[in-house]
């Protein structure tokens, strides 16, 4: 277990090198001071005006959570497309020529060395994620003075679809040894796939007369990362705090991320330097 940490703090290193951390860091304080100045305009009697006078004080929480939603859904999506590009690369820069014969030369075994790489990409998005979401939290929480504690719950559900992502990025990282398609494959899931399957389910399954195309649908559905649905319904179920109301897509993509990032243990195991 300590080869892992080493090994990540090693990666957030890494990152801190390549200017990636301080990158993010940048966009989200640039992000949070925006934020700020919008939220610092709003006028409270157009707020008031739209809160009716009984249950005055549930119908303002709901709408301090809206605003917060509002700013912070298209900055989440925009990290995740970030972090996608700027991890891609730390798995196949280990493994070139040099770097990897250095890191296999230490006393650590192979399991705890890709592990330690994802950790280490994880910790870098999961810090940044925080940053972004705590500041635009505290933002509009004492703008407003209601704090919303449930809120910071997006931090978990965004480093959670990043996690499965980032497995996927990891196998492709030992298979290819190249950052190229498992960022694309990442994207084209995040994009397009991910949300396709969700509307072809939902929006256009009652239209779509045909057995065999609802088949193929659900089976790539339910293979297939639920980004869609981690990013969009859980992230607003969580911040306004009625919890998890649907564990499906949590756990299948959960068992995706296991299964991605066995395999890439494996087939690293199995790699001749």
């Amino acid at each position: 277990m300590n080869n892992i940490w080493i090994t990540t703090w090693y990666t957030v290193r890494e990152a801190f090198a390549r200017k990636v951390f301080l990158f993010f860091i940048g966009l989200s304080t640039l992000a949070i001071i925006i934020s700020a100045i919008v939220v610092s305009v709003l006028s409270d009697a157009a707020l008031q005006s739209s809160i009716t006078v009984h249950n005055q004080n549930l119908m303002f929480d709901q709408i301090v959570t809206s605003i917060e939603l509002m700013i912070i859904t298209p900055l989440i999506s925009l990290g995740i497309l970030l972090a996608i590009f700027s991890s891609a690369s730390f798995v196949p820069h280990m493994l070139e020529k040099g770097n990897i014969d250095l890191h296999l030369s230490k006393p650590i075994s192979r399991s705890q060395l890709l592990l330690g790489k994802y950790f280490g990409g994880l910790l870098v998005v999961f810090i940044n994620i925080a940053f972004l979401v705590i500041g635009i939290w505290l933002v509009i929480s004492t703008r407003f003075w209601i704090f919303n504690f449930a809120f910071l719950y997006v931090i978990l559900s965004v480093t959670f679809t990043f996690a499965v992502l980032y497995a996927l990025i990891v196998l492709f990282g030992v298979v290819t040894q190249s950052s190229v398609l498992g960022m694309m494959s990442a994207y084209f899931i995040f994009l397009i796939l991910s949300p396709l399957l969700y509307a072809g389910r939902t929006k256009f399954g009652a239209i779509i007369t045909s057995d065999f195309l609802k088949s193929v649908i659900d089976f790539f559905y339910y293979l297939i990362p639920k980004t869609s649905e981690l990013i969009g319904e859980l992230t607003v179920n969580l911040a306004v705090g009625q919890g998890i109301v649907d564990w499906q897509p949590i756990l299948t993509s959960l068992a995706f991320m296991l299964v991605a990032l066995g395999y890439s243990i494996y087939l690293f195991n199995k790699k001749d330097f």
